[in-house]
Protein backbone atom coordinates (compact mmCIF):
# COMPACT_ATOMS: atom_id res chain seq x y z
CA UNK A 1 0.00 0.00 0.00
CA UNK A 2 2.96 2.39 0.92
CA UNK A 3 6.27 2.85 0.38
CA UNK A 4 8.23 4.30 3.45
CA UNK A 5 5.28 6.27 4.39
CA UNK A 6 5.48 8.21 1.13
CA UNK A 7 3.06 6.60 -1.48
CA UNK A 8 -0.98 5.67 -0.28
CA UNK A 9 -3.26 3.99 -2.81
CA UNK A 10 -6.90 4.33 -2.53
CA UNK A 11 -9.36 1.53 -0.90
CA UNK A 12 -11.31 0.48 -4.02
CA UNK A 13 -13.99 -1.79 -3.45
CA UNK A 14 -11.84 -4.31 -1.22
CA UNK A 15 -8.55 -3.63 -2.95
CA UNK A 16 -5.91 -1.06 -3.14
CA UNK A 17 -4.93 0.92 -6.42
CA UNK A 18 -4.51 4.01 -8.00
CA UNK A 19 -1.18 4.11 -9.83
CA UNK A 20 -0.11 7.91 -10.51
CA UNK A 21 0.42 10.07 -6.52
CA UNK A 22 -1.88 12.68 -7.76
CA UNK A 23 -1.90 14.21 -4.03
CA UNK A 24 0.56 15.79 -2.20
CA UNK A 25 -0.15 15.71 1.96
CA UNK A 26 1.89 18.31 3.93
CA UNK A 27 2.69 18.32 7.20
CA UNK A 28 0.68 21.88 8.79
CA UNK A 29 4.15 22.24 11.38
CA UNK A 30 6.79 22.08 8.83
CA UNK A 31 4.84 22.50 5.61
CA UNK A 32 7.08 20.06 3.95
CA UNK A 33 5.43 17.04 1.91
CA UNK A 34 5.51 13.84 3.81
CA UNK A 35 3.59 11.41 1.53
CA UNK A 36 1.42 11.39 -1.61
CA UNK A 37 -2.11 9.58 -2.13
CA UNK A 38 -3.93 8.44 -5.71
CA UNK A 39 -6.57 10.18 -6.65
CA UNK A 40 -9.77 8.46 -7.36
CA UNK A 41 -11.42 9.96 -10.67
CA UNK A 42 -15.39 9.99 -11.60
CA UNK A 43 -14.63 6.27 -12.94
CA UNK A 44 -13.67 4.62 -9.66
CA UNK A 45 -16.46 6.41 -7.64
CA UNK A 46 -18.29 4.36 -10.24
CA UNK A 47 -16.68 1.14 -9.63
CA UNK A 48 -17.17 1.36 -5.97
CA UNK A 49 -20.64 2.59 -6.52
CA UNK A 50 -21.17 -0.97 -8.31
CA UNK A 51 -19.04 -3.16 -6.12
CA UNK A 52 -21.07 -1.22 -3.20
CA UNK A 53 -24.54 -2.06 -4.57
CA UNK A 54 -23.74 -5.72 -5.51
CA UNK A 55 -22.30 -6.24 -1.80
CA UNK A 56 -25.94 -4.89 -0.15
CA UNK A 57 -27.53 -8.60 -0.20
CA UNK A 58 -24.40 -10.12 1.18
CA UNK A 59 -24.13 -7.60 4.10
CA UNK A 60 -27.85 -7.55 4.57
CA UNK A 61 -27.73 -11.03 5.14
CA UNK A 62 -24.20 -11.21 7.26
CA UNK A 63 -25.07 -12.18 10.71
CA UNK A 64 -24.38 -10.82 14.11
CA UNK A 65 -21.56 -12.54 15.15
CA UNK A 66 -19.57 -11.96 11.82
CA UNK A 67 -20.15 -8.75 11.83
CA UNK A 68 -18.85 -8.69 15.48
CA UNK A 69 -15.90 -10.66 14.73
CA UNK A 70 -14.31 -7.97 11.99
CA UNK A 71 -15.58 -4.73 14.53
CA UNK A 72 -13.64 -6.12 17.39
CA UNK A 73 -10.63 -7.37 15.36
CA UNK A 74 -10.30 -3.65 13.72
CA UNK A 75 -11.00 -1.84 17.55
CA UNK A 76 -8.23 -4.71 18.98
CA UNK A 77 -5.70 -3.97 15.48
CA UNK A 78 -6.20 -0.18 15.91
CA UNK A 79 -4.95 -0.62 19.48
CA UNK A 80 -2.31 -2.86 18.94
CA UNK A 81 -1.01 -0.08 16.13
CA UNK A 82 -1.99 2.80 18.59
CA UNK A 83 1.63 4.16 18.55
CA UNK A 84 2.02 4.04 14.89
CA UNK A 85 -1.16 5.97 14.10
CA UNK A 86 -1.05 7.98 15.95
CA UNK A 87 2.13 9.72 14.43
CA UNK A 88 0.44 9.48 10.93
CA UNK A 89 -2.15 11.40 12.07
CA UNK A 90 -0.19 14.24 13.90
CA UNK A 91 1.84 14.16 11.12
CA UNK A 92 -1.06 15.24 8.61
CA UNK A 93 -3.21 16.97 10.73
CA UNK A 94 -0.76 19.26 13.48
CA UNK A 95 -2.95 17.64 16.37
CA UNK A 96 -0.58 17.25 19.08
CA UNK A 97 0.54 14.01 19.93
CA UNK A 98 -1.29 13.34 23.16
CA UNK A 99 -4.77 14.32 21.13
CA UNK A 100 -3.92 11.91 18.20
CA UNK A 101 -3.43 9.33 20.88
CA UNK A 102 -6.24 10.06 22.57
CA UNK A 103 -7.87 10.00 18.78
CA UNK A 104 -6.90 6.52 18.11
CA UNK A 105 -8.13 5.12 21.37
CA UNK A 106 -11.62 6.45 20.77
CA UNK A 107 -11.32 5.07 17.37
CA UNK A 108 -10.83 1.58 18.92
CA UNK A 109 -13.31 2.49 21.37
CA UNK A 110 -15.77 3.13 18.55
CA UNK A 111 -15.48 -0.15 16.69
CA UNK A 112 -15.71 -1.86 19.85
CA UNK A 113 -19.02 0.00 20.63
CA UNK A 114 -20.28 -0.72 16.95
CA UNK A 115 -19.59 -4.50 17.55
CA UNK A 116 -21.33 -5.02 20.66
CA UNK A 117 -24.36 -3.19 19.01
CA UNK A 118 -23.93 -5.28 15.58
CA UNK A 119 -25.68 -8.04 18.57
CA UNK A 120 -28.41 -6.01 19.20
CA UNK A 121 -30.29 -4.88 16.10
CA UNK A 122 -33.33 -2.74 17.30
CA UNK A 123 -36.81 -4.78 17.09
CA UNK A 124 -39.97 -4.79 18.66
CA UNK A 125 -43.26 -6.58 19.47
CA UNK A 126 -46.47 -4.34 19.25
CA UNK A 127 -49.82 -5.46 20.69
CA UNK A 128 -52.43 -4.34 18.36
CA UNK A 129 -55.80 -4.57 20.28
CA UNK A 130 -55.97 -1.39 21.66
CA UNK A 131 -58.95 -1.25 19.59
CA UNK A 132 -61.44 -3.67 18.32
CA UNK A 133 -60.09 -4.11 14.68
CA UNK A 134 -56.50 -4.90 16.15
CA UNK A 135 -57.91 -8.44 18.09
CA UNK A 136 -56.26 -11.24 17.13
CA UNK A 137 -53.03 -9.54 15.52
CA UNK A 138 -50.09 -8.79 16.36
CA UNK A 139 -47.27 -6.51 15.13
CA UNK A 140 -43.10 -7.25 14.96
CA UNK A 141 -40.74 -4.43 13.85
CA UNK A 142 -37.54 -5.29 12.34
CA UNK A 143 -35.11 -2.81 11.17
CA UNK A 144 -33.38 -3.19 7.89
CA UNK A 145 -30.17 -1.72 6.48
CA UNK A 146 -31.12 0.75 3.76
CA UNK A 147 -28.44 -0.09 1.72
CA UNK A 148 -25.25 1.64 0.08
CA UNK A 149 -24.04 4.67 2.51
CA UNK A 150 -21.78 7.34 1.51
CA UNK A 151 -19.69 8.85 4.36
CA UNK A 152 -17.56 12.54 4.00
CA UNK A 153 -15.00 13.09 6.80
CA UNK A 154 -13.44 16.36 7.81
CA UNK A 155 -10.23 16.86 8.65
CA UNK A 156 -9.76 17.87 12.36
CA UNK A 157 -10.61 14.25 13.35
CA UNK A 158 -9.56 12.45 10.35
CA UNK A 159 -9.85 9.13 12.03
CA UNK A 160 -12.42 8.86 14.34
CA UNK A 161 -14.95 10.83 12.25
CA UNK A 162 -14.60 8.79 9.61
CA UNK A 163 -15.06 5.85 12.32
CA UNK A 164 -18.65 7.45 13.18
CA UNK A 165 -19.67 6.53 9.79
CA UNK A 166 -17.45 3.15 8.91
CA UNK A 167 -18.03 1.42 12.25
CA UNK A 168 -22.10 1.88 12.21
CA UNK A 169 -22.32 1.80 8.64
CA UNK A 170 -21.02 -1.98 8.81
CA UNK A 171 -23.08 -2.85 12.26
CA UNK A 172 -26.25 -1.82 10.12
CA UNK A 173 -25.02 -4.15 7.25
CA UNK A 174 -24.84 -1.49 5.17
CA UNK A 175 -21.93 -1.03 2.63
CA UNK A 176 -20.20 2.55 2.58
CA UNK A 177 -17.83 4.20 0.36
CA UNK A 178 -16.09 7.28 2.97
CA UNK A 179 -14.58 9.99 1.26
CA UNK A 180 -11.47 11.91 3.88
CA UNK A 181 -10.34 15.26 3.77
CA UNK A 182 -7.92 15.73 1.30
CA UNK A 183 -5.52 17.68 3.83
CA UNK A 184 -5.71 14.68 5.87
CA UNK A 185 -5.98 10.91 4.49
CA UNK A 186 -3.80 9.05 5.44
CA UNK A 187 -5.02 7.74 8.94
CA UNK A 188 -8.43 6.85 7.50
CA UNK A 189 -6.31 4.95 4.41
CA UNK A 190 -4.30 3.08 7.06
CA UNK A 191 -7.65 2.23 8.72
CA UNK A 192 -8.81 0.61 5.49
CA UNK A 193 -5.58 -1.50 5.29
CA UNK A 194 -6.72 -2.64 9.14
CA UNK A 195 -10.01 -4.02 7.79
CA UNK A 196 -8.77 -5.06 4.84
CA UNK A 197 -7.32 -7.90 7.15
CA UNK A 198 -10.90 -9.18 7.81
CA UNK A 199 -13.31 -11.12 5.82
CA UNK A 200 -15.66 -8.20 5.02
CA UNK A 201 -17.67 -8.72 1.96
CA UNK A 202 -15.85 -7.41 -1.52
CA UNK A 203 -17.24 -4.06 -1.70
CA UNK A 204 -18.56 -3.11 1.53
CA UNK A 205 -15.85 -0.96 2.17
CA UNK A 206 -13.96 2.11 -0.30
CA UNK A 207 -12.33 4.14 1.09
CA UNK A 208 -11.65 7.12 -2.21
CA UNK A 209 -9.71 10.33 -1.99
CA UNK A 210 -11.24 12.42 -4.99
CA UNK A 211 -11.38 15.78 -6.51
CA UNK A 212 -14.67 18.16 -6.03
CA UNK A 213 -16.80 16.93 -9.16
CA UNK A 214 -15.83 13.17 -8.45
CA UNK A 215 -17.03 13.73 -4.48
CA UNK A 216 -20.45 15.39 -5.85
CA UNK A 217 -21.18 12.04 -7.44
CA UNK A 218 -21.30 10.86 -3.94
CA UNK A 219 -24.34 13.10 -3.46
CA UNK A 220 -26.23 12.75 -6.12
CA UNK A 221 -26.25 9.70 -7.04
CA UNK A 222 -29.50 8.40 -6.44
CA UNK A 223 -28.01 4.41 -6.27
CA UNK A 224 -26.61 5.56 -2.70
CA UNK A 225 -29.68 5.46 -0.20
CA UNK A 226 -27.72 7.92 2.48
CA UNK A 227 -24.80 10.65 2.48
CA UNK A 228 -23.92 11.37 5.99
CA UNK A 229 -21.03 14.36 6.43
CA UNK A 230 -19.13 16.04 8.56
CA UNK A 231 -18.34 19.71 7.78
CA UNK A 232 -19.10 23.02 7.89
CA UNK A 233 -23.04 24.55 7.42
CA UNK A 234 -22.54 25.96 3.96
CA UNK A 235 -21.79 22.47 2.68
CA UNK A 236 -23.68 20.38 4.75
CA UNK A 237 -26.91 21.99 3.95
CA UNK A 238 -25.88 22.40 -0.18
CA UNK A 239 -25.77 18.49 0.07
CA UNK A 240 -28.84 17.75 1.95
CA UNK A 241 -30.76 20.75 -1.09
CA UNK A 242 -28.77 18.51 -3.88
CA UNK A 243 -28.94 14.55 -2.17
CA UNK A 244 -32.36 14.20 -3.68
CA UNK A 245 -34.70 11.81 -2.03
CA UNK A 246 -31.68 10.23 -0.08
CA UNK A 247 -31.23 10.24 3.77
CA UNK A 248 -28.89 12.94 5.32
CA UNK A 249 -27.33 12.85 8.39
CA UNK A 250 -25.49 16.26 8.93
CA UNK A 251 -22.76 17.06 11.78
CA UNK A 252 -22.16 21.09 11.05
CA UNK A 253 -20.28 22.22 14.20
CA UNK A 254 -20.94 25.56 15.61
CA UNK A 255 -19.76 28.23 18.29
CA UNK A 256 -20.23 26.29 21.48
CA UNK A 257 -21.14 28.37 24.74
CA UNK A 258 -20.73 27.69 28.48
CA UNK A 259 -21.76 29.38 31.86
CA UNK A 260 -19.83 29.72 34.74
CA UNK A 261 -22.53 30.27 38.02
CA UNK A 262 -21.91 31.17 41.15
CA UNK A 263 -22.33 28.16 42.87
CA UNK A 264 -19.68 26.81 40.66
CA UNK A 265 -16.17 25.16 41.54
CA UNK A 266 -14.07 27.71 39.54
CA UNK A 267 -10.99 25.43 39.82
CA UNK A 268 -12.91 22.72 38.07
CA UNK A 269 -14.18 25.25 35.73
CA UNK A 270 -10.79 26.77 35.04
CA UNK A 271 -9.12 23.67 34.15
CA UNK A 272 -12.15 22.34 32.38
CA UNK A 273 -12.87 25.37 30.09
CA UNK A 274 -8.87 25.79 29.46
CA UNK A 275 -8.60 22.40 27.82
CA UNK A 276 -12.14 22.56 26.06
CA UNK A 277 -11.11 25.94 24.71
CA UNK A 278 -7.70 25.21 23.22
CA UNK A 279 -7.42 21.79 22.27
CA UNK A 280 -6.56 21.06 18.94
CA UNK A 281 -6.24 24.55 18.40
CA UNK A 282 -9.77 25.12 18.80
CA UNK A 283 -10.34 23.57 15.48
CA UNK A 284 -13.04 21.09 17.11
CA UNK A 285 -16.86 20.99 16.20
CA UNK A 286 -18.02 21.86 20.01
CA UNK A 287 -14.61 23.87 21.22
CA UNK A 288 -15.57 26.11 23.70
CA UNK A 289 -15.60 29.80 22.15
CA UNK A 290 -18.72 32.03 23.78
CA UNK A 291 -17.65 31.55 27.85
CA UNK A 292 -20.06 33.70 29.89
CA UNK A 293 -19.11 34.25 33.89
CA UNK A 294 -21.31 35.81 36.70
CA UNK A 295 -20.48 39.28 36.85
CA UNK A 296 -19.74 38.56 40.78
CA UNK A 297 -16.84 36.34 39.60
CA UNK A 298 -15.30 37.46 36.39
CA UNK A 299 -12.24 39.11 37.75
CA UNK A 300 -11.69 36.33 39.67
CA UNK A 301 -12.03 33.98 36.40
CA UNK A 302 -10.58 35.82 34.32
CA UNK A 303 -7.23 36.77 36.06
CA UNK A 304 -6.67 32.61 37.03
CA UNK A 305 -7.78 31.79 33.27
CA UNK A 306 -5.66 34.43 31.26
CA UNK A 307 -2.60 33.43 33.10
CA UNK A 308 -3.41 29.82 32.62
CA UNK A 309 -3.66 30.02 29.15
CA UNK A 310 -0.41 31.91 29.19
CA UNK A 311 1.30 28.97 30.25
CA UNK A 312 0.12 26.59 27.75
CA UNK A 313 3.29 24.79 25.80
CA UNK A 314 3.30 25.84 21.79
CA UNK A 315 5.42 23.68 19.38
CA UNK A 316 5.85 21.03 17.39
CA UNK A 317 2.87 18.54 17.77
CA UNK A 318 5.10 15.52 17.79
CA UNK A 319 6.61 17.01 20.88
CA UNK A 320 4.27 15.62 23.94
CA UNK A 321 4.60 18.33 25.76
CA UNK A 322 2.83 20.39 23.15
CA UNK A 323 -0.17 21.60 24.28
CA UNK A 324 -0.93 23.96 21.14
CA UNK A 325 0.33 23.61 17.70
CA UNK A 326 -0.45 24.62 14.45
CA UNK A 327 -3.62 25.17 12.36
CA UNK A 328 -4.43 22.99 9.72
CA UNK A 329 -3.63 26.19 6.74
CA UNK A 330 -2.06 29.16 6.85
CA UNK A 331 -5.26 30.51 5.09
CA UNK A 332 -7.45 29.73 8.40
CA UNK A 333 -4.92 31.04 10.55
CA UNK A 334 -4.81 33.91 7.90
CA UNK A 335 -8.92 34.09 8.89
CA UNK A 336 -8.77 33.98 12.68
CA UNK A 337 -6.32 36.65 13.14
CA UNK A 338 -8.64 38.81 10.65
CA UNK A 339 -11.52 38.26 12.87
CA UNK A 340 -9.47 39.50 15.98
CA UNK A 341 -8.42 42.42 14.21
CA UNK A 342 -11.88 43.04 13.57
CA UNK A 343 -13.18 42.84 16.70
CA UNK A 344 -10.56 45.13 18.04
CA UNK A 345 -11.25 47.82 15.48
CA UNK A 346 -14.94 47.43 16.54
CA UNK A 347 -13.91 48.03 20.37
CA UNK A 348 -13.17 44.35 21.92
CA UNK A 349 -10.56 44.00 24.24
CA UNK A 350 -7.72 41.28 23.60
CA UNK A 351 -6.76 39.89 27.31
CA UNK A 352 -3.85 37.12 25.83
CA UNK A 353 -2.50 36.08 22.83
CA UNK A 354 -4.09 37.41 19.31
CA UNK A 355 -1.05 37.13 17.31
CA UNK A 356 -0.08 34.73 14.14
CA UNK A 357 3.19 33.29 12.41
CA UNK A 358 2.36 31.50 9.26
CA UNK A 359 0.11 28.38 10.56
CA UNK A 360 0.14 29.31 14.25
CA UNK A 361 -2.15 31.61 15.99
CA UNK A 362 -1.65 31.83 19.80
CA UNK A 363 -4.15 31.02 22.33
CA UNK A 364 -6.51 33.66 22.78
CA UNK A 365 -8.83 35.18 24.98
CA UNK A 366 -10.79 38.26 24.41
CA UNK A 367 -13.34 40.74 26.34
CA UNK A 368 -15.86 43.95 25.56
CA UNK A 369 -17.26 42.38 22.38
CA UNK A 370 -20.98 41.95 20.71
CA UNK A 371 -22.47 39.45 20.00
CA UNK A 372 -22.72 40.58 16.06
CA UNK A 373 -18.89 39.97 15.88
CA UNK A 374 -17.55 37.36 14.06
CA UNK A 375 -16.02 35.76 17.17
CA UNK A 376 -18.94 35.51 18.35
CA UNK A 377 -21.64 34.78 16.00
CA UNK A 378 -19.58 32.46 13.77
CA UNK A 379 -17.71 29.29 14.19
CA UNK A 380 -14.18 30.51 14.67
CA UNK A 381 -12.98 27.12 14.65
CA UNK A 382 -9.31 28.77 16.20
CA UNK A 383 -7.62 29.00 19.55
CA UNK A 384 -9.85 31.99 20.78
CA UNK A 385 -12.10 32.48 23.21
CA UNK A 386 -14.48 35.47 24.35
CA UNK A 387 -15.00 36.09 28.08
CA UNK A 388 -18.27 38.14 29.16
CA UNK A 389 -20.11 38.51 32.08
CA UNK A 390 -23.81 38.35 32.89
CA UNK A 391 -26.34 39.11 36.01
CA UNK A 392 -29.31 36.60 36.01
CA UNK A 393 -29.26 33.01 34.80
CA UNK A 394 -32.28 33.90 32.58
CA UNK A 395 -30.52 36.65 30.70
CA UNK A 396 -27.05 34.34 30.22
CA UNK A 397 -29.52 31.25 28.86
CA UNK A 398 -30.87 33.56 25.70
CA UNK A 399 -27.19 34.19 25.78
CA UNK A 400 -25.71 31.31 24.35
CA UNK A 401 -29.53 31.02 22.81
CA UNK A 402 -28.32 33.97 20.56
CA UNK A 403 -26.43 32.00 18.07
CA UNK A 404 -27.34 30.44 14.66
CA UNK A 405 -25.87 27.19 16.43
CA UNK A 406 -27.14 24.75 18.31
CA UNK A 407 -25.02 22.05 19.05
CA UNK A 408 -23.72 21.23 22.28
CA UNK A 409 -23.13 23.79 25.71
CA UNK A 410 -21.58 23.51 29.40
CA UNK A 411 -23.03 25.21 32.19
CA UNK A 412 -20.56 24.96 35.71
CA UNK A 413 -23.40 24.75 38.44
CA UNK A 414 -24.05 23.06 41.89
CA UNK A 415 -27.71 24.86 41.76
CA UNK A 416 -30.96 21.81 40.57
CA UNK A 417 -33.00 24.30 39.34
CA UNK A 418 -30.48 26.15 37.30
CA UNK A 419 -29.36 22.61 35.65
CA UNK A 420 -33.21 21.64 34.83
CA UNK A 421 -33.41 25.27 33.70
CA UNK A 422 -30.48 24.99 31.12
CA UNK A 423 -31.32 21.25 30.31
CA UNK A 424 -35.26 22.93 29.28
CA UNK A 425 -34.51 25.90 27.99
CA UNK A 426 -31.15 25.39 25.82
CA UNK A 427 -31.38 25.34 22.19
CA UNK A 428 -28.52 22.75 21.68
CA UNK A 429 -28.54 18.99 21.09
CA UNK A 430 -26.29 18.17 24.43
CA UNK A 431 -26.14 20.35 27.60
CA UNK A 432 -23.21 19.26 29.82
CA UNK A 433 -22.99 20.08 33.62
CA UNK A 434 -19.97 20.62 35.41
CA UNK A 435 -18.19 19.79 32.05
CA UNK A 436 -17.31 21.76 28.73
CA UNK A 437 -19.53 21.80 25.83
CA UNK A 438 -16.00 19.56 24.21
CA UNK A 439 -17.70 16.57 26.29
CA UNK A 440 -17.92 13.93 23.93
CA UNK A 441 -17.79 10.17 24.60
CA UNK A 442 -18.57 7.95 21.48
CA UNK A 443 -21.72 5.72 21.94
CA UNK A 444 -23.44 8.84 23.46
CA UNK A 445 -26.38 10.50 20.78
CA UNK A 446 -24.64 13.62 19.05
CA UNK A 447 -25.60 15.97 16.70
CA UNK A 448 -27.35 19.78 17.14
CA UNK A 449 -30.63 21.77 15.97
CA UNK A 450 -30.55 25.13 14.18
CA UNK A 451 -27.49 25.64 11.65
CA UNK A 452 -25.42 22.89 13.81
CA UNK A 453 -27.05 19.90 12.22
CA UNK A 454 -29.30 17.11 10.70
CA UNK A 455 -29.80 13.59 12.80
CA UNK A 456 -27.86 12.29 15.69
CA UNK A 457 -24.48 10.69 15.66
CA UNK A 458 -22.87 8.27 18.50
CA UNK A 459 -22.98 4.61 17.29
CA UNK A 460 -26.35 3.27 18.38
CA UNK A 461 -27.76 6.42 17.06
CA UNK A 462 -26.17 6.23 13.74
CA UNK A 463 -27.41 3.09 13.15
CA UNK A 464 -30.59 3.89 13.69
CA UNK A 465 -30.49 6.37 10.78
CA UNK A 466 -29.02 3.93 9.07
CA UNK A 467 -31.67 1.47 9.04
CA UNK A 468 -35.58 1.40 8.30
CA UNK A 469 -38.14 0.33 9.71
CA UNK A 470 -40.37 -2.14 8.57
CA UNK A 471 -44.13 -3.77 10.11
CA UNK A 472 -45.41 -7.07 10.18
CA UNK A 473 -48.94 -7.74 10.92
CA UNK A 474 -49.75 -11.76 11.77
CA UNK A 475 -52.88 -13.26 13.07
CA UNK A 476 -52.64 -14.30 16.86
CA UNK A 477 -55.46 -17.32 15.96
CA UNK A 478 -59.20 -17.21 15.66
CA UNK A 479 -61.33 -14.19 16.50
Amino acid sequence: MQDSMAYYQYYLAGRFAGAAPGLEVVNPFDGKVFARVALAGAAEVETAIVAGKAAEEEMRRLPSYRKYEILSHVSARLRQERERLARVLSLESGKPIRYALGEVDRSAQTFLVAAEEAKRLPREGLSLDWTASGEGKEGWVRYFPLGLVAGIAPFNFPLNLAVHKIAPALAAGNPIILKPARSTPLSVLELAAIIHETDLPPGALSVLVTGRDAGSLLVTDERIKMVSFTGSPEVGWDIKNRAGRKKVLLELGGNAGVVVTPTADLDLATEKILAGSFAYSGQVCIHVQRIFIHRSLMDSFAGRFVERVKGLRVGDPLDQATEVSVMIDEANAIRVESWIREAEAAGAKVLCGGSRTGRMVTPTVITRTQPWMKVCALEIFGPVVTLEPYDRFGEVIGMVNDSRYGLQAGIFTNAIDEMNQAFEQLEVGGVMVNDVPTFRVDHMPYGGVKDSGFGREGVRYSVMEMMEPKLLVRNTGKV
